[in-house]
């Protein structure tokens, strides 16, 4: 029999060969990689066909064995052995065996590895060559005992060199059908995978392809990043853009695209006006018990300071309780300490006919354990949570704090220490993603007088005016770095009207 490998850097490169070497009726015997490369071990259907006619008697070598036969029991084996000899030629069963189906080929791939591991714990054992294989095979085998050292052929598996043991392959079918299964799963979900990033990747290239060509939307781009943006919102604002404004009206009309989908209470009553209990929740330093006192100097101005009440909540931190207090004394207003939820429920009801009833927290970090309790303790009826952000924070920090502190139901804001922050950019994009409503911004240490009343136009002209440069502000050819793999959405309600 006329068989050749070829070994070639890939299996493509391989059949190649193959082909060229034995035509269109090639005939793929088995491919393995190997330290080179591929390596494919192929023939030609005329070489097997000839062989049929010089095929030798019923004495002669019985035909090898493919992996299915080395799962058959003793009675099917007995059952082929018969049908052989009803004038079954053996060539013709050799040339049906030695085309290898998907499973089966499978099956050899599989006992090959486990060949290679029992080879890594016993020892390498020695080829087995085909005129090797015809001498086992011959009478004189029956009077030999049976090697320890199972032989590999290319041609047949593990399994079927050893010696049988029916319950064990009873139990290990159904595990190599699984492990198939799986396979066949894994290889789909990277297909799908490699889908999506293609298409995401050819739909950023194909929109970078064209904003290169409106240099007003390639321009608005940059300063919005540069102004701290992220590129998802950028990108999901620039894309509604009309694209038949000047560059004076392109930056208007991305001015009012952020200010309508800014959400602030400017239409409502001031947070000390409208009265109510709120609780200040948020992170270490982000200025919870200034920005508490700020809104009771706030209240106790206009409404005097019997209207107001106030709790603490911090048994944690060194001075919290005495802090607030202190402040207190300035405002003619008691400070309470809570130390658990059922003070903190008989307190409320002390303090029912207040006006205005505010508590302050214990600033705990987003993935602190202590968290959990902190929130369940503030789980009363009547109680509003307003969450104080740090403005000069990073906006991953700031999508930390926010995912970290969600509630159900109207989600409010109040953002600190404007002041210190040298970009707004990243603080608005978070609100605006998270829907967040902004009930104020405080912008120093000064009580009440640091205080402000959120405005959207204010805030967004602040955000996008020209900061000093940077050494992380990014430059037009660094646009393909953050548009490379764009997020599917970018709110969880989109953004309003543009």
């Amino acid at each position: 029999m006329n068989i050749k490998r070829f070994t070639a850097p890939t299996s493509r490169e391989a059949l190649a060969k193959a082909r060229m070497a034995f035509g269109d009726g090639t005939l793929i015997l088995s491919n393995r990689p190997t330290a080179n490369g591929v390596e494919v071990v192929a023939t030609a259907e005329d070489t097997l066909s000839a062989l049929d006619g010089g095929a030798p008697t019923a004495s002669s070598n019985p035909p090898l064995l493919a992996p299915s036969t080395a799962r058959s029991t003793p009675q099917r084996a007995s059952q082929s052995a018969a049908a052989s000899g009803l004038g079954r030629n053996p060539v013709e069963e050799d040339t049906e065996q030695l085309a290898m189906s998907t499973l089966s080929f499978q099956d050899y791939v599989r006992e090959r590895m486990l060949r290679r591991r029992h080879e890594a714990l016993n020892g390498p054992s020695e080829p087995q060559t085909l005129s090797e294989r015809s001498r086992d095979q011959e009478p004189e085998r029956e009077r030999m005992p049976a090697p320890s050292v199972a032989r590999h052929n290319p041609l047949r598996t593990i399994p079927m060199d050893m010696p049988p043991e029916p319950p064990r392959r009873r139990q290990e079918a159904p595990s190599a059908h699984l492990i198939q299964s799986n396979n066949q799963q894994s290889v789909m979900n990277e297909l799908h995978a490699m889908k999506e990033l293609i298409e995401d990747r050819f739909n950023t290239l194909a929109w970078l392809g064209q904003a290169r060509q409106n240099p007003i939307q390639s321009n608005l781009m940059l300063k919005m990043i540069r102004a701290g943006y992220s590129p998802s919102l950028a990108r999901a604002v620039l894309e509604r853009m009309p694209e038949d404004l000047s560059a004076g009206e392109s930056v208007r009309w991305l001015m009012e695209v952020l200010e309508r989908n800014l959400k602030t209470d400017q239409t409502d009553p001031p947070l000390y006006e409208q009265g109510g209990i709120f609780a200040m929740v948020g992170s270490t330093g982000v200025g919870k018990t200034t920005t508490t006192a700020k809104l009771a100097a706030m209240c106790a101005r206009i409404h005097g300071p019997g209207s107001v009440g106030l709790i603490t909540l911090d048994t944690y931190r060194v001075g919290a309780h005495e802090q607030l207090r202190t402040y207190g004394r300035m405002l003619g207003i008691v400070a309470h300490l809570a130390h658990d939820r059922a003070a903190l429920q008989d307190l409320l009801g002390l303090l029912s006919g207040k006006k205005m009833v505010l508590i302050d927290t214990t600033g705990v970090a987003p993935r602190d354990p202590r968290k959990r309790d902190m929130l369940d303790v503030l789980d009363l009826p009547h109680v509003n949570r307003l969450l104080v952000l740090n403005a000069g924070c990073h906006g991953d920090t700031l999508d930390d704090v926010l995912t970290a502190f969600k509630t159900d139901g109207s989600q409010q804001a109040i953002l600190s220490k404007v002041d210190e922050a040298v970009k707004l950019g990243p603080a608005i994009d978070a609100l605006i993603r998270h829907q967040m409503v902004l009930r104020g911004v405080t912008n120093g240490q000064r009580v009440p007088e640091d205080w402000e009343r959120a405005n959207a136009h204010q805030l967004i002209s602040a955000s996008m005016r020209s900061p000093a440069k940077s050494a992380f502000d990014p430059k037009a050819t660094d646009l393909n770095f953050f548009f490379s793999h764009s997020p599917d959405t970018v709110t969880e309600g989109g953004l309003v009207d543009a």
